[in-house]
């Protein structure tokens, strides 16, 4: 007897091509990449769904974390061993704090929420322990385990914009933020980052990095930072 026909289950979508160790680390925590990046609360902001109280709540915490992100970014300048390295965090720092934290703003700004009270607002668990995990990356290691630790955020948020902004409902409340982050801005300074890391492992570790014990451990960081993006997301209560 013939077996009835199943329904094709489509192929997960590629990665952006934001280099080969992000490819690598992304693919080897794909389960935890999959729930940060189709987290309930991602996937509301798609179809319009998710509750604006609960957009705001996320938009707060997450202006307090670029703030830490940001001097994160900045202890890169620190820990860099070129100056294209030093340039390249630069870069980033002024990104974070002249672009990404002016949306927060601008937004909250149209909700009542005052750039004041953002400054003040007290930081949830889940924010103290991801930013203080990215900065003790980079304070107790080097410059490679401080990349691991901040790729997830930065290429995952345009990861995330790609994608909803081939699939968002025309209607979704969300669609600046989604702009914001599939915009070309954002986009080049993800491929900037993800060219970093390449050029940040080939130096110190070879061009064959897979096959030593170092590439394996930023891989684990590269997942925990992953795994804190995922329970950064519950902020919102989705």
């Amino acid at each position: 007897m013939t077996a009835p026909a199943r329904a094709l289950r489509p192929d997960p979508p590629a990665a952006p091509d934001y280099g080969r160790c992000f490819a690598a680390w992304r693919a080897a925590c794909a389960d935890q990449w999959h729930a940060y990046t189709h987290h309930p609360f991602v996937e509301g902001m798609r179809d319009g769904t998710l509750p604006r109280a609960a957009f705001l709540t996320y938009l707060v915490q997450d202006y307090r974390f670029l703030v830490h992100f940001s001097r994160a970014w900045a202890l890169g300048i620190v820990k860099a061993a070129t100056l294209d390295e030093m340039r390249a965090c630069s870069a980033t720092v002024h990104a974070l704090v002249d672009g990404e934290m002016a949306l927060h703003v601008g937004i909250c700004a149209a909700a009542g929420i005052s750039e004041a009270e953002l400054e003040a607002a007290e930081e949830a668990p889940e924010n103290l322990a991801y930013t203080r995990y990215v900065l003790e990356s980079g304070y107790s290691g080097d410059f490679l385990d401080l990349l691991a630790a901040l790729a997830p955020c930065v290429l995952g948020y345009g990861e995330i914009g790609l994608r909803l902004a081939a699939e968002a409902a025309p209607d979704t409340p969300y669609a600046d933020w989604i702009a914001t982050y599939a915009g070309e801005d954002y986009q080049q300074t993800c491929r900037e980052v993800g060219a970093l890391l390449d050029a940040a492992v080939a130096r110190r570790l070879s061009d064959a990095p897979e096959t030593l014990p170092r590439w394996d451990e930023l891989a684990r960081r590269f997942a925990t930072a992953t795994r804190l993006e995922v329970a950064f997301w519950g902020l919102g209560r989705v």
